[in-house]
């Protein structure tokens, strides 16, 4: 049997895992799954065509699957899915997706998301990323793998912050943030790459040579970005064992639609 409190209300259409723990005054909708292992903490409202994955932690006092907020909803069937091995402390807001994107708002595996977060409709966090205190994310807004988000700080809609990412807290970011950058600032600027990160995470010396030379080339040089984009290409002649992460920041650059900090 899950772990019920007799306080909660669950609609009999939820489908709740049988050894999910689902704590005092919480309300689960009808349409929302909640899988194995999961710790929902009590006067939590969890609403809308929601999914839970496995071995979440989402503490008191949080509204997940809320409406997007956005004018143009009209009531659509729209979505959130939530990964594995999540952990979501007290106050956070997460909303389904639009229509006018895919429809669904995704939060991936392994994520630290602390207290009073805002995740908005559209909203796509990878795998293993943190985002602290009074975070806001816009619409539409991607934060991809081991990115950090400080304090107080908010991205606007459609930007995207790129792998290993940190920006710094307080910060105010309109633009992209490409992987293994560190911005800080309002309006946020580059001041660095990541380093102190990646050596945490076990990137060779080699690795980080060639993240420390595309920095060069993107911030130090003066060179428009598709000279430095150019100039990025040619390093995985000179540094190999870097060709996945030279590879990644094309990538990157390449898709950015609001152009990148700079």
């Amino acid at each position: 049997m899950a772990h019920i409190h007799p306080t909660a209300l669950i609609d009999p259409s939820a489908q709740v895992a049988a050894d999910a723990t689902i704590g005092a005054f919480t309300l689960i909708g009808p349409h929302v799954t909640i899988g194995a292992r999961s710790v929902i903490g009590s006067h939590c409202v969890i609403d809308g065509h929601t999914t839970i994955g496995e071995d979440n932690r989402i503490y008191s006092h949080n509204a997940i699957g809320g409406a997007p907020q956005d004018k143009k909803y009209a009531g659509e069937p729209t979505r959130l899915e939530i990964g594995h091995r999540n952990t979501i402390r007290e106050f956070c807001t997460i909303n389904t997706g639009t229509v006018q994107d895919s429809g669904c708002t995704r939060v991936g595996d392994d994520n630290w998301i602390m207290s009073s977060v805002h995740i908005a409709h559209d909203v796509q966090v990878g795998n293993q990323t943190i985002l602290a205190s009074y975070v806001g994310l816009a619409g539409h807004v991607q934060v991809h793998d081991w990115a950090i988000i400080g304090g107080q700080s908010g991205i606007h809609q459609f930007c995207r912050v790129g792998e290993h990412a940190m920006l710094g807290s307080n910060s105010v970011v309109n633009q992209d943030i490409p992987p293994y950058m560190l911005v800080d600032g309002n309006p946020g600027k580059p001041r660095s790459f990541n380093i102190e990160g990646l050596r945490r995470r076990g990137f060779a010396p080699q690795r980080i040579a060639a993240i420390k030379a595309m920095h060069k080339y993107l911030y130090r040089d003066g060179l428009p970005l598709e000279q430095a984009r150019t100039a990025i290409a040619a390093l995985a002649a000179e540094y190999p064992e870097a060709d996945g992460d030279i590879r990644h920041m094309l990538d990157f650059l390449g898709g950015s639609k609001r152009g990148i900090v700079r």
